[in-house]
């Protein structure tokens, strides 16, 4: 079936719902099959995901056109007890800063070099 990402195994260090909410900040108004793209997820998933978020407050949109623009809350305190205190803000930082660090090391994969 054209355009379903190929199912990933095993287990990951990242939820579904923070690779979403970090391709949402990258590009705040990106459509949900670039998002399900990126994050090798169903278009279903993507809106699942991304209905879990608004629900809980972590994120809003509005429509201009046919057009979504999302809105992070950046001090919203993520759910789970062992990160009491982290904020959305904080845990994108350090994805970002991951990404940035990844692209600029000469040798990887995704050097900009």
């Amino acid at each position: 079936m054209d355009g379903v990402p190929e199912p990933h195994t095993g287990w990951t260090f990242l939820t579904n719902h923070a690779r979403v909410l970090a391709a949402i900040a990258d590009n705040r108004s990106a459509r949900i099959r670039d998002i399900a793209a990126h994050c090798r997820l169903t278009e279903r998933a993507v809106q699942k995901i991304i209905a879990d978020l608004e629900q809980d407050g972590y994120l809003s949109h509005t429509k201009e056109g046919r057009t979504n623009t999302y809105r992070i809350d950046p001090a919203k305190v993520l759910r789970h007890p062992a990160e009491a205190g982290l904020t959305v803000a904080a845990l994108l930082s350090l994805l970002v800063q991951d990404e940035v660090d990844r692209a600029t090391v000469p040798g990887r994969p995704h050097a900009t070099t």
